[in-house]
């Protein structure tokens, strides 16, 4: 939890993000994903300051939990002075005990976004699914819960003005932004209709912007007329040379690498634009390719 400190941007933790999305979609599989098309109503986790500390952060508990799917799980929630925004006891449960930072107890608005990510902890915890070290499964935890519908609360959770600042989770605002937007264009689904914060909607619309510029990769059909003049080079080079990748001096942005096939013809592998999951074909022109996880159609000029 930042709380009026330096608010790191940008995308550092990209690589692990979109690790974190196709892990999500191997773990849970394409249909189990679906059925989290629905994302946790902002009047399901809504806190007045009229509310009841307790009874009310009980209710938002309960609300998460159902929407995690989550029937046996029973989350007890507490407050204590603690350096980060909460913290979960990760047991065999049914109960599940819940930590939130003192802060919580005057900003209650805030307490949704905190247990968002730390239901998703349980809901992880019990598929059995992380990332080996902290940070990265913190990563992971950020991005599966916005996913699957409630990290938008965490998104919502950040505020900054001329004299304070406040951020939850371990991802970037423009990451959450990122991760939102490609929800957003797997589920039809627009956020930012929520968003209370004036720089969530600012870092939803970076994030889809990114989001946006994945689906414009080479060997996308829908490339820009640059990416598709470097895409033609480096095949002309690979068919050439026959290289097993694309030259060194192409820089991290070119996602494709180029390979032969055996004996057989060449082949381009590329991310899926929706989850990241690489996807093999045969160069040869105008072609469909159908991601088998998460089962998108995709449009190439190979």
């Amino acid at each position: 939890m930042t709380n009026d400190g330096p608010v790191e941007h940008g995308y550092p933790h990209l690589e692990t993000v979109r690790a974190a999305i196709t892990a999500v979609y191997r773990r849970l599989s394409y249909d189990t994903v679906r059925t989290f098309s629905t994302s946790v109503a902002p009047a399901d986790v809504a806190f007045c300051d009229t509310d009841d500390l307790h009874l009310g952060a009980q209710r938002v508990a309960r609300e998460l939990v159902r929407h995690y799917r989550l029937p046996d799980a029973r989350l007890i929630v507490g407050f204590r002075e603690m350096k980060h925004a909460a913290n979960v006891e990760l047991e065999a449960g049914p109960e599940y005990f819940v930590e939130l930072n003192d802060r919580f107890r005057t900003h209650r608005r805030d307490i949704g976004a905190a247990l968002a990510h730390e239901v998703a902890h349980v809901y992880l915890h019990r598929l059995g699914l992380s990332f080996p070290g902290t940070r990265d499964n913190e990563i992971l935890t950020d991005t599966a819960a916005t996913y699957l519908g409630a990290g938008w609360l965490l998104l919502d959770a950040f505020r900054q003005d001329g004299v304070s600042s406040q951020k939850l989770g371990y991802l970037t605002p423009e990451e959450f932004g990122y991760v939102l937007a490609k929800r957003s264009l797997a589920f039809g689904e627009d956020p930012s209709v929520w968003f209370t914060s004036p720089q969530a909607y600012t870092a939803y619309a970076e994030g889809m912007a990114l989001a946006r510029r994945d689906e414009r990769q080479p060997p996308l059909a829908a490339a820009g007329w640059a990416g598709r003049r470097r895409y033609a080079r480096d095949r002309r080079r690979a068919r050439d040379h026959q290289l097993a990748a694309v030259p060194a001096d192409a820089g991290p942005e070119v996602p494709y690498r180029f390979a032969p096939d055996g004996d057989g013809p060449l082949r381009v592998s590329f991310p899926c634009p929706t989850c990241h999951q690489r996807i093999r074909v045969e160069v040869r022109g105008r072609v469909r390719a159908r991601c088998g996880l998460c089962r998108t159609v995709l449009e190439c000029d190979t």
